[in-house]
C-alpha cells in the first residue's frame, strides 16, 4: 500500500458536549463496543464496576485519565484516542466543552476532518452547542456529526429528535455549516453507537461508527493547486549524489509532477520540476498530504520557509494581514508589542495593529469596542510581519491558511490563527510605525 492510500485509512475527528451530555462515556461506548481496549483496561473496569456496587461498568472512566476529570466527572483537557476497525483507523481529540477550555477545544479541532458535536436530548441545542459549532465553522471542518445523546431519558422519542434537529438545522445554517448528519442515540446504553438500535425504528439511518468508517474524506483536501512549503534543502554530498539539490516538504495543495511548471514564492523566481522522489524512490506525481522532495531543473536560491506553487493561480504574499484567532495565554495580546508567528515551515518576527472585533463566544456576536483579546477569547485582528507571509485563505486551504503566535521571550504559544484574505483597502499605519 502506498503512502497515499494509506493515509486515506486514517479519520481524525473532534468530540465536543456540555458538561455532563456523555461525550466520554460515547467514546468509552465506541472503543468498549468495537473491542479496541485492552484486556487489563477491561479487567480494571470492572473490578471498578464490582467495588462501586452497581455491577455496571462506568464506560467514561476509559477516556477520563486524569484524576481530576474522574473526581469532577467532566472533561478539563485534551486526549487523543486510538482505535482501528477492519475497515478505517481512527483518532479522536477529546476536548473539554467548557468556555475556560475554548483554546483547548480549538486545539484538538484544528486538524480534524470531522467533528463530533453531542447534545443532550433533554436539554436540547444550548450555548454550548452553538459555541462548538461556531467553532466547528470558523475551523472550516469539513463535516458535522450531531448526536442527540440520551434518548433512552425521553423514551426514545421521534418527535423530540425532530425539535433538536430543526433547532440545530437553524444554527448550521446562520454558521454555514453544510455537511451535517444528526444521529438519535444513547451511550450509555449503547443505541445507534456501534449497533443499530431495535428502540428507534423511525430512525432510518446509520449507526455512528458505520457512518463513521464510511464517510468518504479523500476530496476534503485541496486538490486544485499545487503548494509545496519547503522544510528543508537536500544535499547529499555523496559521490552517488554529488550535484543533487532537492526540496523536501509536505504537499498542502494541489496535484505535482515532473515536468510541472512552479514558482517559488517569496522571490517569484520560475522553474520546472525536474524529478519527484519520496523515502521509497521516483514518484509519478506528488498530492496531499504526502511528504516528496522536488528536484527543479534550473540551480535557484531556495531555502526553508519558501513555497513552491502553481502558476496559475498563485498565492497571496504580502506583510500586512487580518486573520481570526484564538488567544491562548493568560497574558492578554499587547498591540505593538514584538511576537514570532510561524505559518507552514516559515517563522517571522510580527506585530499586532488592531483588534477588529471580539466575539462573545456565548451569543456569537461581535464586540466591536474591545481593544485587545485575553485567554480563551476569539477575534478578529490586523497585524503586519517582518517577511512577507505566502498563504491562501484558510477557507480554502487550511494548511496554508493556519498559524501559530509565539512569544519569543519565553518561546509560549500564545495564539492560533487563521488568515484571511488579503487585507481590506484603505488607511494602513506606516511599517515604521512598528518597529520590527
Amino acid at each position: 500500500m502506498s503512502t497515499a492510500e494509506h493515509q486515506t485509512d486514517i479519520l481524525r475527528l473532534s468530540t465536543a458536549g456540555s458538561v455532563d451530555d456523555g461525550k466520554s462515556t460515547l467514546i468509552g461506548r465506541l472503543l468498549y463496543d468495537s473491542k479496541s481496549i485492552f484486556e487489563d483496561q477491561l479487567e480494571t473496569l470492572e473490578e471498578a464496576a464490582d467495588l462501586s456496587g452497581g455491577g455496571e461498568i462506568n464506560l467514561a472512566n476509559l477516556t477520563d485519565g486524569l484524576r481530576a476529570e474522574r473526581e469532577q466527572g467532566i472533561t478539563i483537557d485534551v486526549a487523543y484516542r486510538y482505535f482501528a476497525t477492519p475497515k478505517r483507523k481512527f483518532i479522536i481529540a477529546d476536548t473539554p466543552g467548557h468556555i475556560q477550555y475554548t483554546r483547548n477545544m480549538v486545539t484538538g479541532a484544528s486538524t480534524a476532518n470531522l467533528a463530533l458535536i453531542l447534545i443532550d436530548a433533554r436539554t436540547g441545542v444550548v450555548e454550548q452547542s452553538r459555541r462548538h459549532a461556531y467553532i466547528a465553522s470558523l475551523l472550516r471542518i469539513p463535516h458535522i456529526v450531531v448526536c442527540i445523546n440520551k434518548m433512552d431519558l425521553v423514551d426514545y422519542s421521534e418527535e423530540r429528535y425532530q425539535e433538536i434537529v430543526d433547532d440545530f438545522q437553524d444554527v448550521a445554517a446562520v454558521l454555514e455549516l453544510h455537511d451535517v448528519n444528526i444521529i438519535p442515540i444513547s451511550a450509555l446504553k449503547g443505541d445507534n453507537v456501534v449497533n443499530e438500535s431495535e428502540n428507534m425504528p423511525w430512525y432510518t439511518g446509520k449507526a455512528l461508527l458505520t457512518f463513521l468508517e464510511e464517510i468518504y474524506i479523500s476530496s476534503d483536501r485541496p486538490m486544485r493547486d499545487f503548494r509545496m512549503p519547503v522544510q528543508y534543502v537536500v544535499r547529499p554530498y555523496t559521490d552517488e549524489h554529488h550535484d543533487f539539490r532537492g526540496f523536501a516538504g509536505q504537499i498542502s495543495g494541489g496535484i505535482v509532477r515532473p515536468g510541472d511548471p512552479v514558482t517559488v514564492f517569496p522571490s517569484g523566481l520560475k522553474s520546472k520540476v525536474k524529478n519527484l522522489h519520496d523515502i521509497n524512490g521516483p514518484l509519478e506525481q506528488a498530492f496531499p498530504p504526502m511528504a516528496a522532495t522536488i528536484e527543479l531543473e534550473d540551480d535557484i536560491d531556495i531555502s526553508r520557509g519558501d513555497t513552491l506553487a502553481s502558476p496559475d493561480n498563485v498565492p497571496y504574499c504580502c506583510k500586512d494581514l487580518d486573520a481570526d484567532i484564538c488567544w491562548m495565554h493568560s497574558d492578554s495580546l499587547n498591540i505593538g508589542r514584538k511576537y514570532l508567528i510561524k505559518q507552514t515551515t516559515q517563522t517571522t518576527k510580527m506585530v499586532f495593529k488592531s483588534v477588529e472585533y471580539r466575539v462573545d463566544i456565548n451569543n456569537l456576536k461581535n464586540d466591536h469596542d474591545a481593544t485587545s483579546l485575553g485567554l480563551n477569547d476569539i477575534g478578529r485582528v490586523t497585524f503586519k510581519t517582518m517577511q512577507p507571509i505566502v498563504f491562501d485563505a484558510y477557507k480554502k486551504n487550511r494548511a496554508m491558511g493556519g498559524f501559530i503566535v509565539i512569544d519569543e521571550a519565553t518561546n509560549t504559544t500564545v495564539a492560533a490563527g487563521m488568515l484571511r484574505s488579503k487585507p481590506k483597502e484603505g488607511p494602513q499605519p506606516e511599517y515604521d510605525d512598528y518597529a520590527i
